[in-house]
């Protein structure tokens, strides 16, 4: 593990810090609630009513409550590096944490499948290309095929100096969403220097890599895309 992925894993595993996890993606994301509700639409697109779903980043359990009211028969396996955070992912379930069966780990701790469904929400922008694509092709190995996968996480150029502008505009949204100004600038610092970001361009490259097929952009907020693919 790298050190900035170790710093993010510790990040997630402080209990005090993540009692307040569900505030983060809301101030930081444009529209993640959008999100959850369209990654819904698009993986009933293809997958069965009776779906077994993976859900790779599951820690915090935002997707997995959106996808479990919108989907009564699908059921859910979710992998997550940070125990804290999975706990937490069963508190926000509620009454359907009992349609998830959670698995701390990473890529490599979840069963072989063949999975429905899958989606990566807000993850993948903490790997870099080389194990981005390594999670990417374990994750389609794991898929039936034409089984569909969301992917959503931050991707934007990455010259100089755009690469400062947008992160600038991600730090302002954040702020003008109700984040603290000094804690925002430490996120903006942190995501600067320690994580291995990637264009568009490359993100979608990295899929195709990987194996899927039918790659399509379906949302794009500053510093965050999200993709539909199928496997």
């Amino acid at each position: 593990m790298s050190n900035s992925n170790q710093m993010f894993l510790e990040m997630f595993s402080d209990r005090e810090r993540i009692a307040h996890y569900a505030n983060g993606p809301r101030r930081f994301t444009p529209g993640i609630d959008a999100v959850h509700r369209m990654t819904g639409i698009l993986l009933a697109e293809h997958a069965p009513a009776d779906a077994h779903v993976l859900v790779l980043g599951a820690g915090g359990g935002l997707e997995l409550k959106a996808l479990a009211h919108a989907q009564a028969g699908w059921h859910f396996t979710g992998i997550d590096p940070a125990g804290p955070m999975l706990d937490l992912a069963r508190t926000i379930m509620g009454k359907d944490a009992d349609r998830a069966d959670l698995i701390e780990g990473y890529i490599d701790a979840a069963p072989a499948g063949p999975f429905d469904a899958a989606t990566c929400l807000l993850t993948l922008h903490f790997l870099d290309r080389d194990e981005r694509l390594r999670t990417l092709s374990e994750m389609h190995r794991r898929m039936k095929s034409g089984a569909p996968l969301v992917v959503v996480h931050s991707s934007f150029p990455q010259d100089e100096p755009s690469r400062a502008r947008w992160l600038s505009r991600y730090a302002a949204y954040a702020v003008a969403s109700g984040a603290d100004p000094a804690q925002t600038e430490q996120a903006r610092a942190a995501v600067a220097a320690s994580l291995a970001l990637l264009t568009p361009e490359e993100d979608e490259a990295c899929l195709r890599n990987a194996g899927f097929h039918g790659v399509e952009l379906f949302y794009a907020a500053f510093t965050w895309r999200g993709w539909v693919a199928c496997a």
